[in-house]
């Protein structure tokens, strides 16, 4: 039973990343899919109440925003793994820019302003680096690279 939690900025890859590594193994929750947090939470819980490993990819830029998570599972008995997608901003705008949905600029902005590292204390079991190889290329093109987590920058 593993929780995944993806963090990075819209356009980082986290979707992508998500389809590549964790199609066939992970239910995957996502607020552009839900449409509301509502909605997120009823299966969420479904996850956790049915042992189900479960991903969250939304850009969870705070401790805040992973606690949501993060305290259920752990009270379910998941263990809980982070992927923190890093990327520049102008490399986010311009996989945005060739999404079919397009991410409004100041929301990436905004986001970016929001966004912490996570750290293990938050309640994660491992962490992990993710960098997207093809930081210019069409999000579905996207190859990743995975480092271990280092509290360093």
């Amino acid at each position: 039973m593993e929780l995944v939690i993806l963090m990075g900025l819209q356009g980082s890859g986290k979707s992508s990343f998500a389809r590549a590594r964790f199609f066939d193994s992970h239910v995957r929750l996502n607020l552009d899919m839900l449409k509301t947090r509502h909605r997120e939470r009823l299966l969420f819980e479904a996850c956790l109440a049915a042992k189900a490993a479960v991903l969250i990819d939304n850009t969870n830029p705070s401790p805040a925003a992973r606690a949501r998570y993060i305290a259920p599972a752990r009270a379910a008995g998941f263990t809980i793994t982070g992927y923190y997608l890093r990327s520049t901003l102008s490399e986010c705008l311009a996989r945005n820019a060739a999404r079919a949905r397009v991410v409004p600029e100041a929301a990436l902005k905004a986001t970016l302003h929001q966004l912490k590292r996570p750290h293990r204390d938050e309640g994660f079991d491992a962490l992990y680096y993710v960098q997207a190889q093809s930081p210019q290329g069409p999000a579905d093109d996207l190859g990743f690279s995975v480092q271990e987590w280092s509290d360093e920058v």
